[in-house]
């Protein structure tokens, strides 16, 4: 196990921010976290486990220990006549496993193709896109505590999970270190095509669509819609969708009827954050070395490769303030902001 000092994590946030971490520790298994648990310095020391870095926005150097998962196995570990259970090591690509399950022709994470990141920090924020979330796959979540060596699988019921959120993000879990997430997926045919976009392409495409068929299309709007982090540095998505109640959609709608929204089963209503954005006429707004993507008003960019955490922080604070004045509702964001 390599232990890194005074180590750049430009590589490790899809912003390209170029923060320095004190120490970088990449781990290969549950057995090299269980050693480090046993280290005094590593209990004391200040710790966070990152991926890919595509849901982070760092503020400054990080002063501690940044570990990053390298357990990349992939094992078939359970089946029936409907269903295949995969144990998956945190460090796996998250897209390399779409593909690979698509290619397999399973379904389940079809909707959930070309998000950037590991199959861990995939567990921890519940990704979703066109309708599906990770969680709905999700059978366990495997950690190591850090303080204690032990080894604790968490069941879904007990992952908590949410729109974008689980019991990973919440402080009484910071200890905790995701090494394997335990997915099920769908032989036969079970495809999420609630967006109509999606639909129409995938109809256009074939009357009898496959998981590989769905994937292409949406990595096909993706592209369409995002800038390539290795590019334009960017974390996709920036704000979560704001869920309102249906009285306040109600008001929101007789002042713009043409407003979008998803009905919740709860019975609340969700709204596009970046349809909210767009209205304010922030696409391509800059302030700094940062901007709002000309192309996607929900995406904040690093616009010239020399933005720093701070300069995307500001600009999504006057973000958050347009859209509050102007629609009395408040956006908040997706990405995790580390100082």
């Amino acid at each position: 196990m390599e232990i890194l000092q005074n180590y750049s994590l430009r590589a490790y946030n899809t912003f390209g921010i170029d923060a320095q971490a004190d120490w970088f520790i990449p781990f290969a298994s549950v057995e090299d976290l269980q050693l480090l648990s046993r280290d005094e310095y590593f209990q004391e020391c200040r710790c966070i486990t990152v991926g890919e870095g595509s849901n982070l926005l760092f503020l400054t150097n990080f002063h501690g220990i940044v570990l990053h998962s390298v357990i990349q196995s992939v094992e078939r570990c359970g089946e029936t006549e409907d269903t295949v259970d995969f144990l998956v090591g945190s460090g796996v690509k998250w897209d390399d496993l779409v593909a690979q399950m698509a290619e397999a022709d399973l379904y389940g994470i079809e909707n959930l193709s070309l998000i950037p990141g590991q199959v861990g920090a995939a567990a921890v924020q519940n990704i979703g896109a066109y309708g599906a979330e990770v969680c709905e796959v999700i059978r366990e979540v495997h950690a190591v505590h850090r303080r204690t060596g032990q080894v604790h699988r968490f069941s879904v019921d007990e992952c908590a999970y949410s729109y974008r959120h689980s019991f990973f993000k919440e402080p009484e879990a910071a200890d905790y270190i995701v090494t394997h997430v335990l997915l099920r997926l769908l032989k036969h045919s079970h495809l999420k095509l609630d967006y109509a976009d999606l639909r129409q392409r995938v109809i256009a495409r074939t009357e009898t669509p496959t998981a590989l068929d769905v994937r292409e299309e949406v990595i096909r709007i993706r592209q369409e819609k995002l800038p390539d982090p290795a590019v334009l540095g960017n974390a996709g998505s920036f704000f979560m969708n704001p869920i309102v109640s249906a009285e306040a959609f109600e008001r929101l709608r007789q002042a713009y009827p043409e407003a979008p929204h998803y009905d919740l089963p709860d019975g609340q209503v969700k709204v596009p954050a970046g349809w909210l954005i767009d209205r304010c006429a922030l696409k391509g707004y800059r302030l700094g070395h940062a901007a709002v993507y000309e192309r996607q008003a929900l995406v904040l960019v690093n616009a010239d490769g020399e933005a720093t955490g701070q300069d995307i922080a500001r600009l999504a604070e006057y973000v958050q303030e347009q859209v509050a004045e102007r629609f009395g509702l408040q956006i908040t964001p997706e990405v995790r902001y580390i100082s």
